[in-house]
């Protein structure tokens, strides 16, 4: 097996060209230790493996962050100019919520951190706080109108452009101008191409009309959301004038804790407006057994 790396350099427009082959292993061999590759290569790639390499596309492993949440897992907000107001009977936890212990260095095990010692204490904290034989409040009339509106409005989509056409153009955008390696430039052009990427939504064409099984509704509704976090994603890439963990800024090499150590905040609204805001870091421990451990410079 053999990597072949062509001239380039970095991610996005100016990537790497790689190629894995595996073709000189030989028919029998790949059958029987590598039939999975192979049939990911042919579905995804159109690569028959036994005679041309895979294609293999620099990507980018994690996004940090998520919805803002305090340690009992209780969902927080900015409201009257505090940042952990707490949002009333609305918890997250796991790979959704950003309890901020990690900061920017995001790797997979820290996800049974998120996962299991968070997700317990959001159990613990929510059984405190529910009265046992407790009603709900009664819910508006309309509650769940906006619902089924927003379900009927994309299953009758009349426009131009399938999902999937939208879809592409938005992973080509981010893949291009939001990768792992940034620049402001590259960051500029990809919030005004995404921003025209997100009024073509307007014009989406749903084909199926049914009720039962409807996955072309559901990449819609999908890619609905999918445009919501892409802008939030690329603006505040924009606005962060620094390198840290996986924002890599090649226009703002060094990291900034001077300016940068912050929470970024960002609304989105409907017509993929945004508006950014920042909450604390929280450098101190809850106890006197632990000695808060000062950030420090991820380095190689």
């Amino acid at each position: 097996m053999t990597i072949e790396i062509r001239e380039g350099r970095g991610v996005g427009k100016d990537a790497d060209h790689i190629h894995l082959h595996l073709e000189h292993l030989g028919p029998d061999v790949i059958k029987q230790r590598l039939p999975g590759i192979a049939e990911t290569a042919r579905i995804f790639a159109g690569v028959d493996v036994n005679k041309e390499p895979i294609p293999v596309l620099p990507t980018v492993h994690y996004n940090m962050g998520g919805i803002p949440c305090n340690y009992h897992g209780e969902v927080v907000t900015l409201k009257n100019g505090d940042a952990d107001t707490v949002v009333p009977g609305l918890m997250a936890v796991g790979e959704a919520a950003c309890v901020s212990v990690h900061g920017a260095n995001r790797l997979g095990s820290n996800s049974l951190l998120d996962l299991v010692v968070f997700g317990r204490e959001a159990g613990r904290h929510a059984a405190s706080i529910v009265k046992p034989g407790s009603s709900h409040r009664p819910l508006p009339k309309d509650a769940g109108d906006l619902a089924v509106s927003r379900l009927d409005r994309f299953r009758h989509a009349n426009g131009s452009r399938p999902t999937a056409e939208i879809r592409l153009e938005m992973q080509k955008i981010m893949q291009s101008d939001a990768a792992v390696f940034r620049t402001g430039s590259s960051l500029q052009e990809g919030c005004a191409k995404l921003a025209a990427t997100v009024d073509s939504f307007a014009d989406v064409r749903t084909s199926d009309r049914g009720l039962i099984w409807n996955t072309d509704l559901v990449e819609t509704l999908e890619l609905d959301n999918l445009l919501g976090q892409s802008v939030a994603t690329i603006r505040s890439a924009e606005n962060r004038k620094e390198s840290r963990g996986a924002h890599a800024r090649e226009d703002f090499k060094e990291r900034n804790d001077a300016e940068w150590m912050k929470h970024t905040l960002c609304w989105v609204d409907e017509k993929g407006g945004t508006r950014i805001d920042y909450r604390a870091v929280h450098l101190n421990t809850l106890t006197a057994d632990v000695e808060p451990i000062p950030p420090k410079a991820r380095t190689y």
